[in-house]
């Protein structure tokens, strides 16, 4: 940063200065450097003390901060294929070309990573997902800082592959939350990130593993693994209250391709805020879920039933016979600005921006012949009616994205 100098005297011809030569010099001094200087220049004229005054009634300057979150990266396998490269590696980088613009103006970043990365297992998605590890770079370079990894395919490599999916994601410098590689739930630090002046809490709840479970023994699942445990759910949320300014909760349950929630959700979802939850982002049922606000000490919580799918192959040509097809395609990316002052910290604005998942064929086929696809997420207010992409949308997209965008609105209902 430049500073701006001022000159505040020249030499002079004459040897000797008289006062009256001195003073509009003193002057100069007072303005380009202040009264300490000239006190010292006049100190043989006056004694009188120069005082400062402060207004201590002003304001506390408020904190804010912007976090992005969304449902689950579910890799189909037709999505790891499509990303084979010609030298035998993986980049899915291209999922996230419309995405990352968005993820790059928050200031915390969350995603539902739902599956594995195991180099001992094959890769594959359902039933067992299991992605190379090449997909965490796409997920850090697109600037993700969390990841929830409380799912009920985080066994799917077994207890190795729970324990490799998080050293895969610490490695590349992306926190994870919901399950405990290291076998240390009881004794754990909270994952709490700071961010712009703000502590804010993370956590993660599975209603169950498939049945994975089964392959561990009762201590390890206590040590690794984070369920629906109400006991212990009450105990981190009193730990977060007291740790941390805000808290998040991502709990998965529910009913999959239901659009609305049970009402063991609702219920449990309410408990949560009653516990401390600030923020409770639900997931599983691969759809979007409505949005609630609550209030709870004078202040707005806000519930999300589910984010529903931010990337996948479940869509309207994959899912047949399924009522709700169409809005496995479709989810949210919710976009909330916390504000701390004077040590409160409150929801200021709470945004869900409706998201698509589009699928084009890239005209390549595997040595198998299976087809090879582009899977893009799209921000939808980038592709409706005057956003800035709509042009790249032949007429038929652009009525499906029209459809899906007006209908997640109203679906959603989040009205800050």
């Amino acid at each position: 940063m430049r500073r701006n100098r001022t000159r505040i005297g020249k030499r002079r011809r004459q040897k000797r200065l008289t006062w009256l030569a001195l003073a509009p010099l003193a002057v100069l001094v007072v303005v380009a450097v202040g009264w300490p200087i000239y006190a010292l220049l006049t100190s043989q004229r006056t004694q009188s003390p120069v005082t400062t005054t402060r207004d201590s009634s002003s304001t506390p300057q408020a904190q804010t901060a912007r976090i992005m979150a969304h449902g689950d990266l579910l890799y189909h396998t037709p999505l790891i294929r499509s990303v084979l490269q010609a030298d035998g590696s993986y980049n899915f980088s291209e999922n996230f070309t419309y995405v990352k613009p968005w993820i790059e103006q928050a200031d915390l970043a969350i995603a539902d990573f739902e599956g594995t990365i195991s180099s001992d297992y094959p890769l594959g998605g359902y039933p067992l997902f299991n992605a190379p590890a090449s997909v965490v770079t796409a997920i850090q370079e697109t600037g993700y800082d969390v990841v929830d990894l409380a799912h009920n395919h985080i066994l799917d490599s077994h207890l190795s592959g729970l324990i490799s999916t998080v050293n895969a994601f610490r490695t590349a410098g992306v926190d994870t939350v919901g399950v405990y590689a290291e076998g240390n739930r009881a004794t754990a630090p909270l994952t709490i990130r700071e961010v712009k002046g703000i502590k804010i809490a993370i956590l993660g709840y599975a209603y169950g593993f498939n049945g994975m479970e089964g392959n561990l023994t009762q201590e390890e699942y206590e040590a690794y693994l984070s369920d629906l445990n109400l006991d212990k759910m009450q105990a981190e949320l009193a730990r977060a209250e007291a740790e941390a300014d805000f808290t998040i909760v991502m709990p998965q349950m529910g009913t999959e391709y239901q659009l609305e929630p049970t009402q063991e959700q609702r219920e449990l979802y309410h408990q949560m805020v009653e516990w401390g939850a600030d923020l409770v982002l639900g997931g599983h049922p691969h759809v979007v879920e409505p949005a609630e606000i609550m209030e709870k000490d004078g202040q707005r919580k806000l519930i999300i039933y589910s984010m529903g799918n931010f990337l996948s192959d479940q869509r309207i040509e994959t899912m047949d016979g399924e009522t709700n097809a169409q809005w496995t395609e479709r989810g949210i990316l919710l976009d909330v600005t916390l504000e701390k002052t004077d040590g409160a910290t409150v929801i200021k604005t709470a945004q869900a921006h409706p998201t698509w998942v589009n699928k084009t064929s890239k005209g390549t086929y595997t040595e198998e012949g299976l087809e090879n696809y582009l899977y893009q997420t799209y921000i939808l207010e980038d592709f409706i009616d005057s956003g800035q992409y709509r042009e790249q949308l032949d007429p038929e997209t652009q009525q499906r994205i029209d459809t899906a965008y007006l209908e997640m609105q109203a679906h959603v209902g989040l009205n800050w």
